[in-house]
């Protein structure tokens, strides 16, 4: 009866994704980040006076479709009675729409939410921020990043490339917001006074601003010593940093193709000078407009696109569930994903001189700043072409030679830039520090990327970077048998990783590494079958269980299971009866996210895990258990 329903299920999941395909060969299902993005998108337009009365209409009543009872907005599920900071955005972009009075019932629920929990001085550092900019909460009386820092060389220990991309990206239009005092009202601002509860309105409390005035005066002085004199400095840093934001924008306009940046970029364009309809601006208005999803009837401006790794995850899992590399749906999938290897260099390369570029992004726009577990999963779906089609062995090399080229001195993978992960860094007083500022090996990225060098590439075990892999993997494993996953939930997912990982490389199912693993992932396992975890894992630190299964989760922990086992376990039956008899489960287990950017603040719903990793999973199983 299961081998029957492991096949119908995966029959019904490649219809599905076959019905989903886009005549381009791509997948475009919804990268979903709760309602921060549509509520900083009608500050936005308010605040630029553009009138797209429609869209900014319905996605105010996106946001209130999400509001909770209590008035409150929540990232996940489980959050408890809600998230400040979205509610912060969420208030404060349905007042400025115009469409919704402060003594609306809603705004009213909002609104004593907000001062219950704190009020505007308890938000996420970049809601204060763009409270700053839109004139609501005062600038800080100096910015623990100066703007100067953009202008230390690379070789000093520590300069504006020991931050990674992502903090670059961010930290960039930031310290030139900062730098300017800059804010900006218009007609419609509304007024958000009445949400303080103290009278300091400043980002940081005077013990740290004291703590941290010293070291922004040694930083300007080391570089007045490299430069010459402040207001030359001052001039350089400033320019310096309008070039390095120009210089990264995308074909759609956006600035490396985030959200946050491009919306940070044009509030610094304008603190520059330009004028609200610069041609700069409004392309960079039209990127985030281009980046609309639908959901449930409602438009959704997502934080980026998931093309690249949409596509690449779904080929490679049909291809693995039997689809043919020669069946149309895996050749335009993979033609796609030819076509958007990146040719270009990237700020990769300051760290990483050596290396040619072939690696690729996230997005479908997306042509200068690869990552490393993109590029892997492109390589694992157009693994059958190199065979099939000759002229593609190319791009596989370079792609592998860039993941290689990747690695870490400690022996892990980043994701993004290696050897960005200084201890330094981490102290600056930036909230979430070392998830904004810094890239380190995680073992979600090293054990996916020992997957791929394991099962489609014919490097031995003894190679350096192998073997660093599998030391780096062994000596960060928690003592509970997990391993933490930096852009999953979480610790499922990094050990899902971490185990197949080091199952590719031929890391023996009886070492006692792969052996605490397994008794973890048993010892987690929902009496239904399934495994289920909380976003709460990752601020906590530690394995919190959702205390229901999910979809993804249950596949996750059955296809390390699967990976490690020889015939099917208590644990793998019971697994895969789960997920054969609720892959057409439709309620809040299948909304709720499975990915995470910055603990605590930043989830992400990939509407394609229901589809993707059950049928990678179901395809083990049946590929080891059922053809044998």
């Amino acid at each position: 009866m299961t081998d029957r329903l492991v096949v119908e299920g995966m029959e019904r999941i490649i219809e599905t994704l076959k019905q989903d395909q886009a005549p381009n060969g791509t997948w475009n299902y919804p990268f979903e980040t709760g309602i921060s993005t549509d509520s900083y998108m009608i500050i936005l337009l308010r605040t630029l006076e553009s009138h797209d009365e429609n869209l900014i209409k319905q996605l105010t009543e996106r946001i209130l479709s999400k509001q909770q009872d209590n008035g409150a907005w929540k990232l996940f599920y489980d959050e408890g009675a809600g998230n400040l900071t979205a509610t912060i955005d969420a208030y404060y972009a349905l007042l400025y729409s115009g469409y919704y009075p402060k003594n609306d019932k809603r705004l009213q629920a909002a609104k004593r939410f907000i001062l219950a929990n704190g009020g505007l001085e308890k938000a996420h550092m970049f809601t204060k921020i763009m409270l700053a900019v839109t004139g609501q909460h005062k600038w800080p009386v100096f910015f623990p990043i100066p703007i100067e820092v953009i202008l230390i060389p690379p070789t000093f220990p520590i300069n504006f490339y020991s931050f990674s991309e992502y903090g670059r990206a961010n930290m960039t239009p930031i310290m030139i917001l900062a730098n300017r005092k800059f804010h900006i009202k218009t007609k419609e601002s509304p007024d958000m006074t009445d949400l303080f509860v103290s009278r300091d309105r400043n980002f940081y409390h005077t013990r740290e601003e004291e703590q941290w005035r010293s070291f922004y005066k040694d930083v300007k002085s080391s570089i007045k010593k490299i430069v010459g004199f402040p207001q030359e400095l001052h001039r350089l840093a400033i320019n310096e940093a309008k070039q390095y934001m120009l210089n990264r924008i995308e074909p759609d306009g956006t600035f490396y193709g985030y959200f946050s940046s491009t919306f940070l970029m044009i509030f610094a364009l304008l603190a520059l000078g330009y004028p609200k309809n610069h041609p700069t601006i409004t392309n960079a208005v039209n990127g985030l407009k281009s980046m609309r999803t639908e959901l449930d009837g409602h438009p959704h401006i997502q934080y980026t696109t998931a093309t690249v790794w949409n596509t690449s995850l779904i080929s490679y899992a049909l291809q693995e569930a039997g689809v043919s590399p020669k069946d149309p749906m895996i050749k335009q999938a993979n033609d796609y994903l030819l076509r958007r290897q990146h040719v270009k260099y990237g700020d990769w390369v300051v760290h990483n001189p050596h290396a040619f570029p072939g690696g690729w992004g996230f997005a479908d726009v997306n042509t200068i700043h690869p990552d490393v577990d993109d590029t892997t999963a492109s390589l694992r779906s157009i693994a059958s072409e190199v065979t099939l089609q000759p002229n593609v062995r190319g791009a596989w090399e370079r792609g592998t030679l860039w993941v290689l080229s990747m690695q870490n001195d400690d022996g892990g993978w980043p994701a993004f830039e290696k050897n960005t992960d200084s201890k330094l860094i981490k102290l600056l007083p930036v909230e979430k520090a070392e998830y904004l500022l810094t890239d380190p090996s995680s073992a979600d990225l090293t054990g996916r990327t020992l997957e791929f060098l394991g099962s489609s590439t014919n490097l031995v075990k003894t190679h350096p970077a192998i073997s660093a892999g599998i030391d780096w993997l062994i000596q960060n494993q928690e003592k509970d048998g997990s391993w933490y996953g930096r852009w999953g939930i979480c610790y499922i997912y990094g050990t899902w990783a971490a185990v197949t990982g080091l199952r590719s490389v031929r890391v023996r199912s009886n070492n006692s590494t792969i052996k605490k693993a397994v008794n973890w992932l048993e010892s987690i396992q929902n009496p239904d079958g399934g495994w289920g975890e909380s976003c709460r894992s990752d601020s906590n630190n530690e394995y919190v269980p959702l205390k229901a299964s999910t979809l993804t989760h249950t596949a996750w922990a059955l296809d390390a299971l699967i990976s490690v086992s020889e015939k099917p376990t208590r644990a793998i039956i019971k697994g895969i009866e789960f997920l054969v008899k609720n892959l057409d489960r439709e309620d809040w287990t299948t909304d709720y996210p499975k990915g995470q950017g910055m603990a605590g603040n930043f989830y992400i719903h990939y509407h394609s895990y229901r589809y993707i990793f059950p049928l990678l999973t179901l395809a083990h199983y049946r590929n080891k258990f059922m053809e044998n």
